[in-house]
């Protein structure tokens, strides 16, 4: 009779939340940009844009690409000078519904901060008609429109009731 001795079974490796990459948007990525924002203008979450503007603004997206390549959230990130200020203002931030609350929003966040940092930005600006958490969670807190650079503050719908945040870089 022969006797095998057991080998050990190998355990399934937990999985690990996959790492978002985020990348500078190109002029390529403008239809897919309006194609994320557009469920979020539906439902009064983003301001209704005509897809000529991610196509004319698609350098200052930053976009979280799955890994399937395709693009999972966005921010714009805008930069006002002027008035004795070199500001920032993060516009149009969402993240594609199955991705929410998997840290693509953070990853954009993150990046974008540090963005502005080697852009040398004294503060950033933005202006959301949720609760703000995310963005509180890294920093920004409440503004008025008078902290905040004019035309941008100007530009705001007040029928859409934004709250604006800022934090200082």
């Amino acid at each position: 009779m022969t006797t095998v001795a057991p080998r050990p079974v190998p355990l399934p490796c937990p999985s690990r939340p996959r790492a978002t990459r985020v990348r500078t948007a190109g002029s390529g990525d403008a239809a897919a940009l309006a194609e994320l924002s557009r469920p979020f203008a539906r439902s009064g979450a983003l301001r209704e844009r005509p897809d000529s503007l991610y196509a004319a603004r698609a350098a200052e997206f930053l976009v979280a690409v799955g890994s399937d390549g395709g693009i999972e959230g966005c921010v714009g990130l805008r930069v006002h000078e002027g008035e004795g200020a070199h500001a920032g203002v993060l516009y149009n931030f969402c993240v594609a519904g199955h991705r929410q609350g998997r840290g693509v929003g953070g990853a954009l966040l993150r990046t974008a901060l540090a963005l502005g940092r080697t852009q040398v930005l004294g503060a950033l600006f933005t202006a959301t008609t949720g609760d703000g958490r995310l963005f509180r969670r890294y920093g920004f807190a409440p503004a008025t429109a008078r902290q905040a650079p004019r035309v941008w503050a100007e530009s705001l719908d007040p029928r859409r009731n934004a709250l604006i945040l800022a934090r200082a870089l």
